[in-house]
């Protein structure tokens, strides 16, 4: 009994185990054979039908494929049933190609938005055929995985699938149902240029070169996978070569993309609702475009060598003509040479001695005497002598005869000393006038016309030549440095001689390293330059990514490696006028050392003081333009945009300076300090152009600098660098004010600066005011506006002054002035025009684009290179021969201003 008791318990236990075991899973019903439905169908016929999960349509076409023609097929679907999750597979097979897609079609968008489309249309690849006439099959299956879908099919042949040269054709595209048509070229044909063009900006698309291969990449997601593209709202331009097809042919593939971000449009309205998911895609509808593409012959390379030699030979024609007038010259100066040495004689060496001006000479060359300069108000500037002087003329200060090792510079010596000790009074801002007593000095000839000393033969004239030594303080001609700046400078009326007193050859030293320090940037700053663009261009030709770079793709004729050889050309002109202008420099060196070398009295003594050193940082700078603006237009884009700029800064700058260095040799600035400025604008240039587009805080602090930075250098330019920014400045500036104006009102001391002054700081604070209040988009330009602005205000002066001094200004600098202004004028006319601009999206860009108008080469920026680089080399001649009539006048006779 004990044993049968354990064996109920046992059967207990099993049962109650058996119990509580989960009821079995069902077991998997096997998979009933899916049925297949083929279709013999027929081209332009709507197929209306369903598919399920166990049902496979296949509906088989065939055609004829010739050899010599080529026709399109295209396959259009429209899923009626919404089933996003559950979508209908479409799959056509092909000789040589498989295309699927699926229904709704799932496009994505940026921040991986989606985008469902029930309406999909399909150009189908056309496999390449041998045979004269081919009969190809293809076969289009449908299935699904959802119970139940309909759909329509229909399968038709694409009219005008063979674009045809120089004719339009009009067609529609969605995001869903793109579009593209195959091109051959003509016989004799090289490069051709697809325009495609739309009435509408949006929605955004994307046109592509793509080469005869299947499959053809012709969705938003792929169509960047291979071939050139870019994209477009009004205007899409792409110039293809021959050589870049070996089939000779290609497809030009149009497709709509899902969103308009790439092309400077808003983004849709993405719904997004509490019960939906963020994945959820959106209906688009509707989103179509129409489009009209035309492919025509792009020009021959008969056309690239004669604008080459068009180009060779416009600026060749300024050497030519230099050379002419250099004969000229010449010849001139040798009959002038001929005459002067025909009058000579003893009285008139006689005359020279007794301090009388040469006066039959210029007289009989047509040259007005120079006695008889007027100031307008304040009268004539004459070297003092032993006449009394006439009513309302003041004289220049008499010259101070230095003695030997000290320094001083020969060309100030023996011209205007007094005859013996003269109290001369002098008075500068700030302080009441004193007198300093001039050291008694032996009577000596004027020497004019003996030319009795040497530049290297002043006794005991210490002399250090190394350039590391070059610092104007090192080189006063005065002891008392300070003392005498203070006497000088601050003379209500200055001669050039009060401002030409330091060694010549230390200025020089100076003034060379204007161009030795541009030289070294040139070179510092191309090289790594050059080597970048090339990087762009390099990866534009991999990637086929044409919206790297901001051409105008309608005037845009590539040359091996380069897509825009034609704006490269034209700025050749830059490059071989400067160096045209730094031959003239050079030329112009030589024979003023030569003249240097005889004795000349009139090269020691007469006319500006000749420094050539920043003509040659001028020149320098001009051929750097060029070169950089190539470089630039290798690939224009918003990261290289200073490539081009950042010398026009630098010429703004230097021409600013060699105006003010004219009369001004002893207190110009120097390379370092006039450089390091230069720097600090292209620095603000940039930060302007990343940072500045509608930043408020930006604006605001520019204009303070710009406004500060105005006041500085007005003081400095009103004093002549006799004063201090220091903790006592403000001091200083209220006792002026308080002297000046409350106590008395009394007028300025320096009338003519005042005047261009004030002026220079009611048109900067304008453009400070200007930038604040508008905030313009480039600012780059808006930079260079300022500059420009400056440097024609005091340029304007200059002319007026010189005029009012009774200065002449001779015939070949008025025909310059007037030629360059002319040449300026049509210039800006060109460079307004806006052909491109990367301050908007590539495809916004190109809606400026334009067609060539000048040999079916050049377009409108080429032109502006052209007359721009003509009119700077003008301007660079203005300021050369602008002060030429006084090269007979004695220094103590030209007025500074």
């Amino acid at each position: 009994m004990p044993g049968t008791g354990a064996a109920a318990l046992a059967w207990a236990l099993l049962a109650w185990a058996l119990l509580a075991l989960p009821p079995s899973l069902p077991l998997p019903q096997p998979r009933r054979p899916r049925r297949v439905a083929e279709t013999e169908a027929a081209f332009n016929t709507t197929y209306a039908d369903w598919v399920d999960a166990d049902l496979l349509n296949i509906y088989a076409f065939n055609h004829s494929v010739r050899r010599n023609r080529t026709e399109g097929v295209r396959v259009s679907v429209n899923v009626l049933s919404d089933h996003k999750d559950l979508p209908v597979l479409f799959v056509v097979r092909q000789k040589e190609a498989v295309v699927s897609f699926q229904v709704p079609l799932i496009l994505r968008g940026l921040y991986q938005r989606k985008y469902a489309y029930q309406e999909v249309s399909r150009t189908l690849c056309q496999p390449q055929t041998k045979a004269e006439v081919e009969t190809q099959h293809f076969y289009v299956d449908v299935s699904t995985l959802s119970l139940n879908a309909s759909y329509q099919l229909r399968v038709t042949r694409v009219e005008n699938f063979v674009l045809r040269t120089n004719e339009r054709f009009s067609f529609n595209a969605t995001a869903a149902q793109p579009q593209y048509f195959k091109y051959e070229f003509p016989e004799g044909v090289d490069s051709v240029i697809v325009k495609v063009t739309s009435a509408m900006a949006f929605p955004c698309s994307v046109i592509s070169i793509q080469d005869i291969l299947c499959p053809v990449y012709d969705l938003d997601n792929n169509v960047a996978f291979i071939g050139m593209y870019q994209t477009m709202t009004k205007k899409a331009a792409i110039t293809v070569q021959k050589k870049d097809f070996p089939s000779n042919s290609f497809y030009v593939v149009v497709v709509v993309k899902t969103e308009d971000e790439a092309c400077g449009g808003a983004l849709p309205y993405y719904p997004l609702s509490k019960n939906a998911s963020p994945d959820e895609p959106v209906d688009q509808h509707n989103r179509q475009k129409m489009l009209e593409v035309m492919v025509s012959p792009a020009i021959t390379s008969e056309a690239y060598v004669s604008s080459v030699l068009f180009c060779l030979g416009i600026f060749l024609s300024f050497y030519v003509l230099t050379l002419l007038i250099a004969c000229w010259e010449s010849c001139r100066q040798q009959k002038r040479r001929g005459l002067l040495a025909a009058m000579d004689s003893p009285s008139l060496d006689t005359a020279s001695l007794l301090g009388h001006a040469r006066s039959i000479p210029d007289s009989f060359l047509g040259h007005t005497p120079y006695d008889s300069y007027g100031y307008g108000s304040f009268g004539e500037c004459h070297a003092p002598s032993l006449a009394v002087l006439p009513v309302g003329r003041r004289p220049c200060p008499p010259r101070l005869a230095v003695p030997a090792g000290n320094g001083s510079s020969g060309s100030t010596e023996g011209v205007t000393d007094s005859l013996g000790s003269a109290e001369v009074p002098y008075g500068y801002v700030g302080q009441e006038q004193f007198k300093r007593r001039t050291p008694s000095a032996p009577t000596r000839p004027l020497s004019i016309a003996m030319g009795e000393r040497s530049l290297e033969n002043v006794a005991g004239r210490p002399r250090l030549d190394s350039l590391s030594s070059v610092e104007e303080d090192d080189y006063d001609t005065l002891a008392d440095i300070d003392y005498d700046k203070n006497v000088i400078r601050t003379k209500q009326y200055l001669c050039v001689a009060d401002l030409a007193r330091k060694d010549k050859r230390v200025l020089r030293k100076k003034y060379q390293i204007y161009f030795w320090n541009i030289a070294t940037i040139a070179v510092f700053y191309a090289l790594p330059v050059i080597q970048l663009v090339i990087t762009y261009q390099t990866v534009v030709n991999v990637t086929g990514n044409q919206d790297i770079c901001y051409y105008n793709f309608l005037c845009a004729h590539p040359l091996g490696n380069l897509s825009a050889f034609n704006n490269i050309l034209s700025n050749l002109g830059y490059i071989l006028l400067g160096l045209l202008f730094l031959l003239i420099i050079l030329q112009r060196e030589i024979n003023y050392n030569r003249a240097l070398l005889r004795n000349d009295a009139r090269a020691l003594e007469c006319g500006i003081p000749k420094h050539f050193g920043l003509f040659y940082a001028m020149g320098t700078a001009l051929m750097m333009e060029g070169l950089l603006s190539a470089c630039y237009h290798v690939c224009p884009n918003y990261t290289n945009f200073q490539f081009d700029t950042s010398f026009m800064y630098m010429i703004a700058g230097l021409c600013m300076l060699k105006l003010y260095q004219k009369r001004h040799p002893d207190i110009n600035a120097s390379a370092y300090s006039a450089y390091a400025c230069l720097a600090l604008v292209i620095f603000f240039s940039v930060v302007g152009v990343v940072f500045g587009k509608g930043n408020t805080a930006f604006w605001i602090v520019f204009s303070v600098i710009h406004i500060v930075a105005t006041l500085l250098l007005s003081t400095q330019l009103y004093y002549m660098g006799r004063w201090k920014l220091d903790s006592g400045i403000l001091r200083r500036i209220l006792h002026v004010l308080y002297t000046d104006c409350v106590r008395q009102c009394s007028g300025p001391m320096y009338v003519d600066r005042m005047v261009l002054l004030v002026m220079g700081n009611i048109i900067n604070w304008s453009l400070a005011a200007y930038g604040l209040i508008v905030r313009p988009n480039d600012f780059a330009s808006y930079l260079l506006a300022i500059g420009i602005c400056n440097l024609l205000l005091y340029f304007a002066f200059y002319i007026i002054m010189k005029l009012r001094s009774g200065e002449r200004i001779k015939l070949i600098p008025l025909l310059c002035i007037v030629g360059t202004s002319v040449v300026w004028g049509f210039a800006l006319f060109f460079f307004f025009q806006g052909l491109s601009t990367w301050q908007k999206t590539p495809a916004e860009s190109r809606e400026h684009n334009r067609d060539c108008i000048l040999l079916d080469f050049f377009d409108d920026h080429d032109i502006w290179h052209f007359l721009s680089s003509i009119a700077m080399f003008g301007s660079f001649l203005v300021l050369l021969t602008l002060d030429d009539d006084l090269d007979c006048v004695q220094r103590d006779k030209i007025y500074v201003f």
